[in-house]
């Protein structure tokens, strides 16, 4: 009976010292209470307090360092995706031009029922089925499955799907992508998903369910995305709008994020100082105030 309860303190410890890194409470670079007292403190041995700090460890959060204690990771460093749900095509592409991708399967198949009904397949049509993991930095954040007609799948090969993004090959071969269709959740690792994502079985992952469609609504794309929430988040601008009474959030289509401003404003001040020191002017005192205040 022990031996089966252990492992369920040891993560209940994760989970608390976990929530208290992600919330700032135990800051970057700051020290661990000791196995010990961490022991004590949860009334537990010091057997699971080490488990606990191994799933820690794993999961990139602590560093020990022997002879000192077990330290917070700084992961300020490696920056998570984060995705804009008002701008997801094009995201898309961007995203799998600045990320790494691991193809794991490719194949020919016939599609469930549910998804051949998604992408408006006749009875007896076939999808290119593929299954790709996502990485940032090195490390995995996403493991995608695609389902795409077959008479478009024939269009590239396995080795392009390796490299490319999916909807740069869609889009390579004619076919317009115009909108989308799509639901978040939350689901639970499985086995093969886990391994992929180099988590324990049954980790909390967010899930998205997307379908992608041509002018005339036909389904081009099934995506089904499991992603590691503390390496991938989703980003909405929302708007307030609607009469008084009735003021309600809707989101902001279309609008330029406030740091994207900020980033065009510079890029624009220093175009301007480059211009004017190839003719040859000298900045200006407000300028020079501008750059002071930047």
């Amino acid at each position: 009976m022990k031996s089966s309860v252990e492992p369920l303190k040891a993560r209940r410890i994760y989970l608390l010292l976990r929530d208290r890194i992600v919330a700032g409470d135990l800051p970057p670079g700051g020290r661990l209470p000791g196995e010990p007292a961490l022991a004590a403190e949860h009334a537990v041995s010091r057997v699971t307090v080490r488990r606990a700090l191994d799933l820690l460890e794993k999961e990139g959060l602590v560093q020990r360092k022997p002879g000192s204690g077990t330290f917070v990771h700084d992961s300020r460093a490696v920056r998570p995706i984060v995705a804009d749900l008002s701008n997801v095509l094009s995201h898309l592409i961007d995203m799998g031009r600045s990320t790494d991708v691991k193809l794991l399967s490719f194949g020919y198949v016939a599609p469930p029922e549910a998804i051949a009904e998604s992408l408006g397949l006749k009875p007896g049509e076939r999808v290119q089925r593929s299954v790709r993991v996502r990485l940032i930095d090195g490390e995995p954040f996403s493991y995608l499955t695609t389902h795409v007609p077959e008479w478009l799948g024939l269009t590239y090969s396995e080795a392009e799907l390796a490299a490319r993004p999916l909807l740069e090959l869609i889009e390579r071969s004619g076919v317009k992508t115009e909108r989308a269709t799509q639901a978040i959740n939350a689901t639970l690792a499985g086995p093969e998903p886990a391994a992929a994502l180099d988590l324990e079985i049954g980790s909390p992952l967010l899930t998205l369910t997307r379908i992608v469609h041509d002018p005339s609504g036909r389904g081009v794309e099934h995506l089904h995305a499991l992603y590691r929430p503390d390496r991938y988040s989703f980003h909405m601008d929302l708007v307030r709008i609607g009469d008084d009474g009735e003021r309600r959030w809707s989101p902001a289509l279309g609008r330029p994020r406030a740091s994207d401003t900020a980033k065009a404003e510079r890029a624009k001040a220093e175009k301007t100082k480059a211009d004017k020191n190839k003719a040859g002017e000298k900045p200006t005192r407000g300028s020079r105030a501008i750059k002071q205040r930047s």
